[in-house]
C-alpha cells in the first residue's frame, strides 16, 4: 500500500475513534507498509493531532473503568501492553479518586456476591478476593470492600 492511502487510511481511522502509536503502527504493518514508511505516517498523525497518547490514555481509563469496572492495577498493565508512557498512565489513572475506585468495587462485589453459591463465608470471601483481583483491584482495597460486602460472616477469617 502506498504511503498516502496508508496516511488516509490511519488518519480516517483515528478520526473514528481513539488510537495509541502502537495500535496504528501495528494496523501499519498489518497493511505491509514499511517500517521508515510507519514512522513518518505516525510522525504525520502526531503533527496533526490524531494521535496523542495522553488523549488515548484518559479516554481508555474513562471507558475501561465506566463500562467495564475495571481497576487501577488492570487498567495500568493493559496501558503499558500499549506501550505508552508511565506519567501518561499515571495521570490517566488519577481522573478517579481511591473512593471513586472504591465504590465501583463495592457495587461490582455486591452485584457478585448474590451469585456466589458457596453458602460457606470463607469460600464466597476467596471467591470474591478473587474476583476483585482478576478486575484489577489491589489486594488491600479488595480485602477492606470485602469485608463491608460480607459482614462479619467469619471473624476469624484474618
Amino acid at each position: 500500500m502506498d504511503t498516502d492511502k496508508a496516511l488516509s487510511r490511519a488518519a480516517a481511522l483515528c478520526s473514528r475513534s481513539e488510537q495509541c502509536e502502537s495500535d496504528i503502527r501495528a494496523k501499519l504493518l498489518h497493511w505491509d507498509v514499511e517500517t521508515s514508511q510507519a514512522d513518518a505516517i505516525i510522525s504525520r498523525l502526531r503533527h496533526d493531532h490524531f494521535i496523542d497518547d495522553e488523549r488515548y490514555a484518559r479516554a481508555y481509563v474513562h471507558d475501561k473503568f465506566l463500562y467495564n469496572g475495571w481497576g487501577p492495577v488492570k487498567l495500568a498493565a493493559m496501558l503499558r501492553q500499549k506501550r505508552l508512557q508511565p506519567d501518561a498512565i499515571e495521570q490517566a489513572l488519577e481522573q478517579f479518586t481511591h473512593d471513586d475506585y472504591s465504590a465501583t468495587l463495592q457495587h461490582l462485589l455486591t452485584g457478585k456476591r448474590r451469585s456466589v453459591a458457596s453458602r460457606d463465608p470463607r469460600l464466597a470471601r476467596a471467591a470474591l478476593l478473587r474476583f476483585a483481583a482478576s478486575r484489577g483491584y489491589d489486594a488491600h482495597m479488595a480485602y477492606q470492600v470485602v469485608g463491608l460486602v460480607m459482614g462479619n460472616d467469619d471473624e476469624d477469617f484474618d
